[in-house]
C-alpha cells in the first residue's frame, strides 16, 4: 500500500521547501466542474487557512454530499500520512449561486488542502480540471457526467485529471489531455515532480460494430417490412397495430439496425446523456451505436420525460439520437403519453421545478405497438374476438387524437400462416444491410435538400419540396374529405410521400407514393366493426 510521508522523503530540499510553504501559503485555487443538466459550468475550488481554533466550513451552495466531503477527505488525507491542519479551513465553491451535488469535488478540495498548507507543489494547479471522490483510503472513485466536463475541459483549454475508471469515458472527446490516476498519492506525485500521471490517447477508444438484430429474420410480414424502411429512411414515426405474437416488438427491435451510423458529434451527444444519468448505463465500446429504450407501460411522467428536485434526464432523453419503442401503447397512462407531444415536434424537453430547471434534447424515433382491440384479436382469422364496438373505442380511446396525429404511420401487423413461420430462412430474404444500403441513399438525397431527414421539414419546406401534381392534388383533397384529416396530418402524409419518392430516386412525388403515404394512415380511417 501506498505511503506519504509529509513530503518527499530522502529529498532534504524538497522537505525545505515544503516547510516553507506551509509558512507562506494560505489560499490555494483549483479548477472544477458542476453538473447542470447537460451542462458542466465551470467550480472554482477555494481553499484558505488561518489561525484560530480548528475547523472546517464549506460555503457556496453545497448539498450533503457535497458537505461531507469534509470526512472524506480528511480521512484520506489522514490515511496517506499526509498533515490535516490545525487551523480554521474555509472551502469555497464558486459561483456561490450554483447548487453543487455529488461527490466530485473530493480531489480538488484535498488538493487544496494540501496546496494551502505546503504539502504539494501548487505553480502547475492552474493548468489542470480535477474530478473525482475519494475513498477514505485515499482512492478515486469514478463520477457520473464525465463526458460533458471533458467537453468543457477542452475547450477551456486545460488538461483533466481524474479517476482511473472514468478514463475510457472521456477519452472519447478528440483534442483533450486526459490524465487519469487510481490515488491521491499518484495525484501529488505528479504534480511534486515524482512521477507524472500517464496520459490516455483521446479520440483514440475503438468502438465495437454495432450488433443490431437482424430484418432476415423476421418471417412475413412484408407490408410493415416496407413501413420501417419508410420510418426509417425518413425519421418518421411508427405505429404498428396487430394481433399478439404477429412480430410487433421483433420489427420494432430491428429499426436502429437500419438507420444510419452516428456522426461523431451526434454520437457524442447521446453519450454525454447516458453519462449524466447513470455510469452504468455507458458503454465506451458502444458509444456509436443507436439507443434502442423501451419502458414498461407502467412508467411514470418523471421516469419517461425527467424530472425530479435535481432534473435529470428520462427515457425520450436516453433514447436520443435513436429509437424509443413504447409497446402495449394504450395501456399507459394517458397523462403520460400526453407528456411526449412538445418533444416530438421541438427535439427537446424543458423541465422546470421551483429552484432549477433544464433542459434535455430529445430527438428520438417513436415506435409504437398496440392490439386492436382489448382482447388484442379484432380482425383475427381465427373469430375468436368478442369486443363490442363500446369497448373497442374506449381501449383507442386512451390514446389521445392529438398524440395520434403526430405519429407519421400507421400500420397493420397482421398474423403470419404457420407455414411461412415453419419455413426456414431464405437466403434471398433481405438483409439489415441491404435494407440499409437503400435507407442511406435515400437520407443522402435529403441531406444534399435540406440538410435534414424529411420528418423535420418546416411547413414552408414542405411546401417548396413536396408539390404536388394536379392529380396528384385532387387525390389528396378527396382523402382529407373522407378521413376528416386535420392539417397536421395533412402536412405528414406529404413528407412520409416524399420519403417514398426518395427511396425510389424520383425527383417528383407521384400519385403511387401519395397513395402508399395515404395508405399508411390506418388509424384515421375509423374502427373497423367487430
Amino acid at each position: 500500500m501506498l505511503r506519504w510521508n509529509g513530503g518527499l522523503q530522502g529529498n532534504e530540499r524538497t522537505r525545505t521547501e515544503v516547510a516553507s510553504a506551509r509558512e507562506g501559503v494560505a489560499l490555494c485555487i483549483l479548477h472544477s466542474r458542476a453538473r447542470v443538466g447537460m451542462h458542466a459550468p465551470a467550480v472554482t475550488v477555494e481553499v484558505h487557512l488561518s489561525g484560530g481554533l480548528p475547523s472546517l466550513s464549506m460555503v457556496g451552495l453545497p448539498e450533503m454530499a457535497v458537505k461531507e466531503s469534509k470526512d472524506r477527505v480528511r480521512g484520506a488525507l489522514l490515511n496517506g500520512r499526509f498533515q490535516f491542519p490545525l487551523g480554521r479551513v474555509t472551502i469555497n465553491l464558486a459561483p456561490a449561486d450554483l447548487p453543487k451535488e455529488g461527490g466530485r469535488f473530493d480531489l480538488p478540495i484535498a488538493l487544496g488542502i494540501l496546496g494551502a498548507s505546503g504539502q504539494v507543489a501548487t505553480d502547475r494547479l492552474d493548468s489542470y480540471e480535477w474530478i473525482g471522490e475519494l475513498a477514505l483510503s485515499g482512492g478515486l472513485r469514478p463520477v457520473n457526467g464525465v463526458l460533458p466536463v471533458a467537453v468543457a475541459a477542452r475547450k477551456a483549454g486545460r488538461e483533466l485529471i481524474l479517476p482511473m475508471e472514468n478514463a475510457a469515458e472521456a477519452s472519447l472527446v478528440s483534442g483533450l489531455e486526459v490524465r487519469p490516476a487510481r490515488h491521491l498519492m499518484e495525484v501529488c506525485e505528479h504534480l511534486n515532480g515524482i512521477r507524472p500521471l500517464p496520459t490516455v490517447a483521446s479520440g483514440a477508444l475503438p468502438a465495437s460494430a454495432p450488433d443490431y438484430p437482424d430484418l432476415a429474420e423476421v418471417k412475413g410480414q412484408e407490408h410493415a417490412k416496407r413501413a420501417l424502411e419508410i420510418a426509417a429512411a425518413g425519421g418518421h414515426s411508427l405505429l404498428l397495430i396487430g394481433p399478439p405474437g404477429t412480430g410487433k416488438s421483433m420489427l420494432a427491435n430491428r429499426l436502429p439496425g437500419l438507420l444510419p451510423p452516428l456522426s461523431e458529434a451526434e454520437a457524442l451527444e447521446a453519450a454525454a446523456i447516458r453519462s449524466v444519468s447513470d455510469r452504468n448505463l455507458f458503454d465506451p465500446a458502444r458509444w456509436r451505436e443507436r439507443p434502442f429504450r423501451a419502458p414498461h407501460h407502467t412508467a411514470s411522467a418523471v421516469a419517461l420525460v425527467g424530472g425530479g428536485s435535481n432534473p435529470r434526464p428520462g427515457e425520450i432523453s436516453l433514447a436520443h439520437q435513436g429509437v424509443l419503442f413504447l409497446d402495449e401503447l394504450p395501456e399507459f397512462d394517458r397523462k403520460v403519453l400526453e407528456v411526449l407531444r412538445e418533444p416530438l415536434e421541438s427535439g427537446f424537453i424543458h423541465i422546470s421545478r421551483a429552484a432549477r430547471q433544464a433542459r434535455f434534447p430529445a430527438r428520438f424515433q417513436l415506435v409504437a405497438a398496440m392490439n386492436p382491440c382489448p382482447c388484442g384479436y379484432l380482425g383475427d382469422r381465427s373469430g375468436r374476438c368478442r369486443c363490442t364496438a363500446d369497448q373497442v373505442a374506449r381501449y383507442r380511446g386512451r390514446i389521445s387524437g392529438p398524440l395520434l396525429d403526430r405519429v407519421d404511420m400507421h400500420v397493420e401487423v397482421p398474423r403470419v400462416d404457420l407455414a411461412r413461420l415453419a419455413a426456414s430462412v431464405r437466403p434471398d430474404r433481405e438483409t439489415t444491410s441491404v435494407v440499409r444500403r437503400r435507407v442511406d441513399a435515400a437520407r443522402a438525397r435529403q441531406e444534399a435538400r435540406r440538410g435534414k431527414p424529411n420528418h423535420a421539414l418546416t411547413p414552408a419546406e414542405i411546401d417548396r419540396h413536396c408539390a404536388l401534381s394536379p392529380l396528384g392534388q385532387r387525390m389528396i383533397e378527396r382523402a382529407i374529405d373522407r378521413l376528416g384529416l386535420s392539417a397536421r396530418a395533412y402536412h405528414r402524409i406529404l413528407k412520409v410521400a416524399r420519403t417514398i419518392a426518395d427511396l425510389d430516386g424520383d425527383r417528383q412525388i407521384e400519385q403511387a407514393h401519395l397513395g402508399e403515404a395515404i395508405g399508411y394512415r390506418r388509424l384515421d380511417r375509423g374502427t373497423p366493426a367487430p
